[in-house]
């Protein structure tokens, strides 16, 4: 009886100490995707009606995109000026847009011009990079007005 009791208090004894390095590593997690002081929030857009539900979204040429403007939340009406640089979304400091989202991975995402056109790019992200209502998988060209979601984050490109 006496060894059954030693047993179980030193399963005890590891179940917690894996609870600690588990809070730990989350914790550590959290501290290393960027303090939250600078972080650029934007909250969830209602559903467009830009494309059918799993269809991707039709590039419309002649207009080009020169901003990329934050569509809901607190911060609506944020904009960034587009150049010839790629953006950057995600919880990382260094991200052209850091956004604090749950959701969010550290390098979420990315845009990249190419020949007059944005494209958007899942930077290999745990819950995925949305054009509408369509996850991206690869290189995808985004359309001016068509929301892209990353967890809650709703952005759009425009002219």
């Amino acid at each position: 009886m006496e060894f059954v009791i030693t047993v179980a208090r030193y399963g005890l004894l590891v179940l917690l100490w894996i609870f600690v390095f588990t809070v730990v590593g989350v914790i550590r997690r959290d501290l290393f995707a960027g303090s939250q002081s600078s972080r650029i929030v934007a909250a969830p857009r209602g559903v467009g009606a830009a494309t059918a539900p799993g269809r991707p979204a039709k590039v419309k040429r002649g207009k080009a995109a020169h901003q990329l403007f934050v569509t809901a939340g607190s911060l609506a009406g944020t904009r960034i000026t587009l150049g010839e640089a790629p953006i950057t979304i995600g919880r990382a400091e260094d991200s052209t847009l850091v956004i604090t989202d749950d959701y969010a991975s550290a390098k979420h995402a990315r845009l990249v011009p190419r020949a007059g056109q944005w494209y958007l790019e899942d930077l290999g992200s745990t819950n995925g990079t949305y054009l509408d209502k369509t996850k991206v998988g690869a290189p995808t060209p985004v359309p001016l007005g068509v929301p892209i979601r990353i967890g809650r984050t709703s952005l759009e490109l425009r002219p």
